[in-house]
């Protein structure tokens, strides 16, 4: 492994090798959450420079078996730029590609099948203003309807068009979408709208009657959050999440 991590490393930038690097770590760190689904969900992140490739997980790791010289390097048209004895998943591919494609600032992906993300995407009503962590999602989400397995190209229009600028997206019946400037955002995004996710499910699973967040609280929320959570604290929170890593396992590294 040692070899086949050098030499990964010396053949690409050393601005890429760290994205290789977070985006390993970002699947580690998946797993370590219960959020993964075997080998059937992916994050993605765009490699430094002019060219539009994307690095995403070989096909038939585990997450947690994830290492930063064993992700993919691939083109938009899914073709591979760079050697590898790994294929890739092609659902994976199309949204992956189609978001990466639209949205030049979204350079990092994250589509998991959560347990809890899930449970509400199959709610007509969706993600509802129930605790404060649902505020900061809900200030920048959007919806997009099931079409079936994603190997549809006609179905990439209409995804980035239900994605919009929003950084997060409840693919209904399907799971949950989330993206950033960096693999550190979207991670915090994706943190964030499970863990709403998961307390409206827990909130509504009592019987009780709920109390919703006002409007006015929630429209307030969105004009703050443009301003006071620019980042939504990814600075702070990715290096204690790699320190939490790297206690448990460092290989993701490798």
């Amino acid at each position: 492994m040692q070899a086949k991590t050098a030499a990964v490393r010396d053949a690409v930038s050393s601005e890429e090798w760290q994205v290789r690097v977070d985006l390993a770590a970002a699947y580690r760190l998946a797993a370590l959450y219960e959020w993964d689904e075997l080998v059937f969900t992916h994050i993605s992140s765009r490699v430094p420079g002019p060219d539009h490739h994307f690095l995403i997980n070989p096909y038939g790791l585990m997450f947690d078996e994830i290492t930063a010289s064993s992700l993919v390097k691939i083109d938009l048209n899914g073709a591979k730029v760079m050697e590898s004895q790994y294929d890739i998943n092609p659902a994976g591919f199309t949204i992956h590609s189609a978001v990466h494609a639209a949205r030049e600032d979204a350079l990092c992906v994250m589509h998991l099948h959560t347990t809890y993300g899930l449970a509400v995407s199959a709610k007509k009503h969706g993600l509802l203003p129930l605790s404060q962590q649902s505020l900061f999602s809900l200030s920048s989400l959007g919806y997009h309807d099931y079409e079936g397995l994603a190997l549809n190209e006609d179905e990439k229009p209409r995804l980035v068009a239900d994605l919009g600028t929003n950084n997060s997206l409840i693919l209904r019946n399907h799971g949950l979408l989330t993206v950033g400037s960096n693999t550190a955002e979207a991670f915090l995004a994706m943190f964030n709208l499970e863990r709403a996710c998961k307390i409206q499910v827990l909130a509504e699973a009592g019987g009780a009657e709920l109390i919703s967040i006002s409007k006015q609280v929630l429209d307030g929320i969105k004009a703050q959050a443009k301003v006071v959570t620019k980042g939504m604290g990814a600075n702070l929170v990715w290096p204690g999440l790699l320190r939490k890593l790297d206690r448990i396992d460092q290989s993701y590294r490798e």
